[in-house]
């Protein structure tokens, strides 16, 4: 089994892609129509996503706090939306995996 590695400067400011279908942008391969970002936040740093029409996000803390869509969240909360555009901004210490995906799979 391959490993991947994606060091902190990589997920710092702005999501990185870490896991996709088709392995671009060096991310993971996956076997699901899913988009999966991981990010660092911490200060002034802000950051959005934008979701495709027919996408929903979700959105879950791993560390620190956040604020998300105007929403303040801390480590092992999420957020789910349909919203088109996910802002994340005023992390402090704060961790964040972002999940794309298709409008059918969140109810």
């Amino acid at each position: 089994m391959s490993r991947s590695h994606f060091h902190a400067g990589r997920k710092a400011r702005s999501p990185a892609l870490i896991a996709s279908p088709d392995g671009r942008e060096g991310s993971v391969s996956i076997h699901q129509d899913a988009l999966l970002y991981a990010g660092l936040f911490d200060g002034a740093e802000r950051a959005s996503l934008e979701l495709a029409p027919g996408r929903k996000g979700y959105l879950h803390v791993a560390r620190g706090t956040v604020q998300v869509n105007g929403h303040a969240l801390r480590a092992g909360d999420a957020l789910k939306t349909d919203a088109g555009r996910i802002e994340i901004e005023r992390g402090e210490g704060a961790e964040v995996l972002v999940f794309d995906l298709p409008g059918d799979r969140l109810a």
